[in-house]
């Protein structure tokens, strides 16, 4: 492939995406990552796709098809990351864009998403660039 969107679904292309997903997530070393996305692909449905430019990936994101009372038929987007050499260039856009799509065809309702408090860029990504509204505050407890 040398440009276009695919689903990456097994372990040698998520260790491909690792470089950019780590952008992201630097706390995880390449092995936990991998061994994360297979356990939440087998118990959650995990889906990861990737962004491909001149065959290199230059966006990732992660999402899962959920059901709540909430927001009833959703997905729920875990990770969405694009190298810092080419962020603001579309492609975040692009692949939350073909999510929406995605998500339409499979008969899911909305999207929606949780964006750290520091990350102000993101959110203005979010709300000026495709619309999406805060609704809500998440809340976290570490148990360990």
């Amino acid at each position: 492939m040398d440009t276009g969107i695919i689903e990456l679904a097994a372990r040698e292309e998520w260790k491909e995406a690792y470089p950019v997903m780590k952008q992201l997530r630097p706390q995880h070393s390449e092995e936990a990552y991998v061994e994360l996305v297979e356990e939440a692909q087998k118990k959650q449905d995990y889906k990861m796709f990737a962004l491909y430019q001149k065959e290199k990936i230059v966006s990732v994101i992660g999402f899962m098809p959920q059901i709540t009372l909430y927001y009833g038929k959703f997905i729920w987007v875990c990770d969405l990351v694009t190298d810092s050499n080419v962020r603001s260039s579309g492609c975040g856009k692009e692949l939350l864009t073909y999510v929406h799509n995605w998500a339409v065809s499979n008969g899911y309702n909305s999207i929606a998403l949780s964006s750290g408090l520091q990350r102000e860029e993101a959110h203005r990504f979010y709300e000026k660039k495709l619309d999406y509204q805060k609704v809500s505050y998440v809340f976290k407890k570490d148990l360990t």
